[in-house]
């Protein structure tokens, strides 16, 4: 196997330290790097943070003290923004109804209403601002569905997968509906 050009595995390393959003042991990184050299992944992490060191102020590679690494905020900045980082572009309730359009697409403003109640409206005009939704007016009822951008945020390359995988999840869950609950349709309570 030809080895990886240095640019192609520093990429690498940084879109995993980027990305996961916790520390990396040193395997994972050999892993996300595309070699199999300990040594040459802990050498392009160690340049990576000494770039990130002179570049950035407030963020850092750190080499924590089980030897994985992480890509995280300087200690010092967490008081500063802690009110911002609370505060997510999507609410978990605008979010349950975009699960819903996800999930159940494509789906009338009816249903959404007869599920989610009144305070989807709200919800579904704040999604279609993000481009996250889209509707199609039927006469005077609205059919939504999830947009390209939905899928690319998120990260999903195929709906109907994820569908399928919310299928198998919720029927083996422990807390998983009486059969006769799940036949007739019934959803969570709204919230």
């Amino acid at each position: 196997m030809p080895s990886l050009p240095e640019d192609e595995v520093t990429a690498r390393l940084e879109a995993a330290l980027y990305s996961s959003g916790r520390p990396l042991s040193v395997d994972e990184l050999v892993r996300a790097s595309g070699t199999n050299s300990k040594e040459r992944t802990v050498r392009t992490i160690e340049e990576i943070a000494r770039k990130v060191k002179s570049a950035f102020k407030a963020i850092e590679i750190a080499k924590l003290e089980d030897g994985s690494y992480v890509f995280q905020l300087k200690p010092d900045y967490t008081p500063l923004i802690r009110r911002f980082a609370q505060r997510p572009i999507i609410s978990s309730a605008a979010l349950k109804t975009l699960s819903y359009i996800a999930y159940e697409q494509p789906v009338t403003s009816k249903r959404l209403v007869q599920i989610r109640g009144s305070q989807v409206y709200p919800h579904l005009k704040y999604l279609e601002q993000l481009m996250f939704i889209e509707h199609e007016s039927l006469g005077r009822l609205k059919v939504y569905k999830t947009t390209k951008k939905f899928q690319e945020y998120f990260g999903i390359t195929d709906i109907n997968s994820v569908k399928s995988k919310l299928v198998i999840a919720s029927s083996n869950s422990p807390a998983k509906k009486s059969g006769s609950e799940l036949q007739s349709g019934s959803l969570p309570e709204k919230s």
